[in-house]
């Protein structure tokens, strides 16, 4: 047991001071003299008259305690505490093609929806290992596997469509990302393909990409992103007002949705920001998740001073109690 407040214990002191005011008090009170005095006396004392000192005892009792109390003992104990962690490693492969800033997921366009929803989804995620991916005509790892999700947020506020050369290389895309998750020793692993176009650039096909995955075990779960046909795109600005034209960006359903058959993931069409969120979203309930359970204690400080100070409370109050009764101060 520790002291929060030790040189509160000097406040003990009054203990005997106390219980030697009682005994002069006692001494100093009045008597009543009696004729049968001596007959009394003979004829012995009940226990009421033995226990003449229990109501001040009580108070005596009470003030130690509040002294102790004051003092803020504490307890050291180690309780057990058990962890359980839930975390899969999830390679995130987003398009940086110029057609992603069409402005057809509104109010926003697709860059800006896509971004919002991946920080939503990476905060989300505190125990899961997650890399990022960028592509447009060639991919690129824009941040590895990691926890630090702080370092990751701001990767992603940075992303910015154009700034790599343009074009639409999934295959690539998923190489690269596969190429992240390559050496992961989690049992579960994810690609996230978020793109908004056909494949038109890079050195590897997707299905040949989808190919490497499967044998790899890595699921892939691709999310097009837009609308398809023709959807507004800025061309410029007037006033700081944006003008848009309609753009017809060629789109490729049938792709995605192999690659998700054959690689054992699940496609999805996020026409808004909410069907981004979902799809985002179904690859963690689809996924079994690793669990890691680890067994460990936690040291705590217990407070004993609540103890002390009810029985306190309560010793005091017993001692009003009995001052009422046949231990009353007469006269």
């Amino acid at each position: 047991m520790t002291l929060e407040r030790p040189l509160a214990l000097v406040l003990l002191a009054a203990v005997p001071l106390a219980v030697a005011a009682l005994l002069l008090e006692r001494r100093r009170a009045p008597r009543l003299r009696h004729p049968r005095t001596l007959a009394l006396a003979r004829a012995g004392r009940g226990w009421a008259a033995r226990l003449w000192w229990l109501p001040q005892a009580c108070a005596v009792a009470a003030l130690a305690l509040v002294a102790l109390a004051l003092a803020r003992p504490r307890s050291p104990e180690r309780e057990p505490e058990w962890t359980a962690v839930e975390g899969i490693d999830v390679v995130i492969a987003l398009d940086l093609s110029t057609s992603m800033w069409a402005a057809d997921l509104q109010p926003q366009d697709r860059i800006t929806a896509a971004r919002e929803t991946l920080r939503a989804f990476i905060e989300r995620r505190p125990t899961d290992r997650i890399g990022l991916v960028v592509f447009a005509g060639d991919a690129y790892t824009q941040c590895p596997l990691t926890l630090d999700h702080g370092v990751l947020l701001g990767l992603v506020d940075g992303l910015r469509p154009g700034s790599i050369e343009d074009g639409t290389a999934i295959g690539n895309a998923l190489a690269t990302a596969l190429n992240r998750l390559r050496d992961s020793t989690t049992r579960s692993r994810a690609v996230v393909l978020i793109t908004d176009g056909d494949n038109n650039a890079g050195q590897i096909s997707p299905l040949e990409a989808a190919g490497l995955a499967r044998a790899l075990h890595i699921p892939v779960f691709p999310i097009l992103v837009g609308k398809g046909g023709l959807v507004p795109y800025p061309v410029g600005e007037v006033l700081g007002q944006k003008i848009y034209q309609p753009r017809d960006f060629p789109v490729n359903p049938e792709l995605l949705q192999e690659i998700a058959r054959r690689t054992g993931g699940a496609y999805a069409n996020a026409t808004d920001r909410a069907g981004l969120e979902h799809g985002l979203q179904e690859v963690l309930d689809r996924m079994e998740k690793t669990r890691l359970v680890e067994a460990g204690g936690v040291s705590r400080q217990r407070e004993l001073f609540p103890g002390l100070l009810r029985g306190a409370f309560a010793l005091a109050a017993l001692g009003l109690a009995l001052s009422t009764t046949r231990w009353r101060p007469f006269p």
